[in-house]
């Protein structure tokens, strides 16, 4: 099990929350809506395995997701935090807390569902990833350039070359694990949950109104796994609330509070 590395963003004494990012995320990406949050709780942000500055390791699945994170709470003595997961993270999260109840205080899950997905834009991004030749690239700039063949989404661009770093010899490479994320993209795509897992814990599921990862038809799935679910809508923002929508997302999750 790695010892994952994490932001503490601030809000020491305060009570503890937990942000999980997704696929080729990493705790960069909660600084902003961290620090916001950390005016009432103390906001803690590991980078999953093969992702940011945590170990690579040559498997990836949810179920070692969550034993990761469960391993990372018991190192720092967390008992049962507030726990928000942000798609790949929300899939984490959801099965650690309908294995773990008692680790989970209360559970946020951000724009994604208890079920299977097929996403055609990832695998077009990792084939950009894939066949970038790190070997002359001069720039991130020039590497969302030559993404742009299979990533039209200049955003999707720019996020996927952030994943990219210099040595101080000018040497780049992937901070992410990318052959192991390739290969396991299909079962990181389905639903982690059995039939029979429950939380019957404070849940709230937060969607982007823009986004379509979450769905009417969804609802029922998410309920019967999660029988107090609030379910909120995020409007005009996409799969990015915390990001596009910062301010609203802040808000729900205060909210979302007990």
């Amino acid at each position: 099990m790695p010892a994952l590395l994490h932001r503490d963003l601030g809000g020491a004494g305060k009570p503890p929350l937990v942000l999980l990012h997704g696929m080729l995320g990493s705790s960069r990406n909660w600084q902003t809506a961290g620090t916001d949050l950390a005016a009432h709780f103390h906001v803690l942000a590991p980078d999953l395995r093969n992702h940011g500055r945590s170990p690579h390791t040559e498997t990836m699945s949810y179920a070692e997701l969550m034993e990761d994170v469960l391993g990372w709470f018991d190192a720092l003595g967390l008992q049962s935090p507030t726990l928000i997961g942000h798609s790949m993270g929300g899939k984490a999260a959801m099965l650690l807390a309908c294995r773990h109840p008692g680790r989970v205080g209360r559970l946020v899950v951000v724009d994604i569902a208890p079920r299977d997905y097929h996403w055609p834009g990832h695998r077009a991004s990792f084939a950009a990833m894939n066949e970038l030749n790190l070997a002359d690239l001069r720039s991130r700039a020039e590497a969302e350039m030559r993404f742009e063949a299979r990533v039209p989404a200049w955003p999707l661009r720019k996020f996927l070359a952030t994943n990219l770093e210099r040595s101080a010899g000018g040497e780049w490479s992937w901070q992410i694990n990318l052959p192991v994320l390739t290969r396991a993209l299909p079962d990181l795509e389905r639903n982690p949950l059995a039939p029979e897992d429950r939380f019957a814990g404070a849940a709230c599921f937060i969607a982007g109104e823009k986004s379509t990862y979450i769905e009417p038809g969804d609802h029922a799935t998410i309920r019967a796994h999660f029988p107090a679910a609030e379910l909120l809508t995020i409007a005009g923002s996409g799969h990015n609330p915390h990001l596009e929508a910062r301010p609203a997302f802040v808000a729900a999750v205060r909210r979302a509070q007990p």
